[in-house]
């Protein structure tokens, strides 16, 4: 192990990590202390932004939700999954989505890999009432889409609520 596989590249910033030599990439020990030094990258500079653990983060599968056609339309990417891989419910106001991602082979032989497996859940609060019983859901090239319309009890735009002064203004003698 030379002095550079100690030092903590930023992984992130689009500076390539220098490449390992064969022999010790082999090296179990040396592929541990990249893999923590990899996962302390991904966390802390994952503050003020978007974590990401090997491109799975604390926020995976990442989202967009945005309001569309007189409802919401939530889109969830979720590659090598299948749609029979993933739950979706609405209640109270919250959409959850929850799955799991298995393992294509079940050997431990693995030399090396990148892929993380297991299961996931994402929450997400509604920013408007919707109709659950309408709501559709449609999975294609690995992108979950779910349109919620919009219930008939929303009300289109919010109300301005007037501030005013509550402290009573005193004047200097």
């Amino acid at each position: 192990m030379s002095v550079r596989d100690l030092i903590p590249w930023p992984r992130n910033a689009g500076t390539p990590a220098p490449t390992a030599l064969s022999s010790e990439a082999a090296h179990p020990f040396l592929t541990l202390h990249r893999e923590v030094n990899r996962l302390f990258d991904d966390v802390f500079t994952g503050f003020g932004s978007v974590p990401s653990l090997a491109g799975r983060g604390l926020t995976w599968p990442t989202v967009e939700l945005v309001e569309a056609d007189g409802g919401l339309r939530l889109a969830a990417e979720l590659p090598g999954l299948d749609e029979t891989d993933v739950e979706l419910l609405i209640e109270d106001g919250v959409l959850t989505l929850r799955g799991e991602k298995r393992a294509e082979t079940a050997d431990r032989a693995r030399g090396y890999s990148e892929r993380s497996y297991g299961r996931f859940e994402r929450v997400i609060a509604l920013p408007v009432p919707v109709e659950a019983d309408k709501a559709e859901a449609t999975f294609r090239s690995g992108v979950l889409t779910v349109t919620l319309p919009r219930s008939a009890k929303a009300p289109d735009r919010g109300r301005r609520i007037a501030i005013n002064g509550g402290g009573t203004q005193t004047t200097a003698h």
